[in-house]
């Protein structure tokens, strides 16, 4: 018995974890498949008219799908080469997250409906579709955040003092007597009128008042821009290095296509990204 236990758990491991077999290939449609009929079924529940006819069906379905993902998450730790690193990992605190909003609502009334955050599991098609080449462009989306993250911070700084300026300067201007009790009830209009947003429970009543809203918004479509420009730019910056960042060993050319095979201009073959074209 203990002779066949390394090969079960070897067998799972793969069909489990990995996507280069059918009975993988299927696990993991299978599961998506139960995410997704778990996550509308929480949807469905929220509505009342239904929750008042199917409530008590849709609570067990709910426990259903709980105890069916509790049981593949311990399977997922059993299988594991490493269990820690897989709990600690972005999938594994999903998983985990996954599951507990369900034994939580046991104290706390409503906390099922977090149960929603299942969906992040759906992610997992991207390595049933083959889609991870994708994830390389992510990848690069996220190093240009954080290489701009000084930029934005700065910025968001600056914003954040016109806000502050901006809701000052309209408490002064309009007062109590027309909404803006305080100052940081002010700030929040600042807020709600420089990002566009415009909820309109509270708004100027005087011409100055409404000038002073009139230049919050024009800044508010200004500011829109800027983060979008300084991520761009780096955007654009990692794309041309990502060019450049491989010589050809024959004619010594540099401007080629990131995922290039050959030289454009002699037909060498070039160097893979990340090693020494010399």
């Amino acid at each position: 018995m203990s002779s066949q236990s390394p090969s079960q758990r070897e067998r799972w491991r793969h069909i489990i974890f990995g996507t280069d077999t059918p009975a993988g290939q299927r696990f993991d449609l299978l599961l998506i498949i139960a995410i997704l009929s778990s996550v509308v079924a929480v949807m469905l529940d929220s509505v009342q008219s239904i929750h008042q006819r199917y409530g008590d069906w849709l609570y067990g379905v709910e426990w259903f799908f709980t105890l069916l993902f509790t049981g593949e998450y311990l399977v997922r730790l059993w299988v594991s080469d490493r269990p820690l690193r897989y709990a600690r990992s972005f999938f594994g605190v999903v998983d985990l997250l996954s599951v507990v909003p369900t034994y939580i609502s046991l104290l706390v009334p409503g906390a099922n409906y977090l149960l929603t955050i299942r969906a992040l599991r759906v992610l997992r098609i991207f390595r049933i579709m083959k889609l991870a080449a994708l994830m390389s462009e992510a990848n690069q989306l996220g190093l240009a955040l954080v290489r701009t993250r000084r930029k934005i911070g700065i910025f968001m700084f600056s914003v954040l003092v016109v806000i502050i300026i901006f809701g000052s300067l309209i408490y002064v201007v309009e007062g109590p007597s027309n909404g803006f009790t305080s100052i940081p009830r002010s700030i929040y209009w600042a807020i709600v009128t420089v990002t566009t947003v415009g909820y309109g429970d509270i708004s100027p009543q005087t011409p100055i008042g409404q000038a002073v809203a009139s230049l919050a918004m024009i800044t508010g479509y200004a500011i829109i821009a800027v983060p979008t420009g300084i991520v761009t730019a780096e955007i654009s910056a990692a794309h041309i290095a990502r060019r450049y960042e491989r010589e050809c060993p024959n004619c010594h050319r540099h401007d080629h296509d990131p995922d290039a095979r050959f030289c454009k201009q002699c037909g060498t073959g070039l160097p893979k990204p990340g090693e020494d074209g010399s």
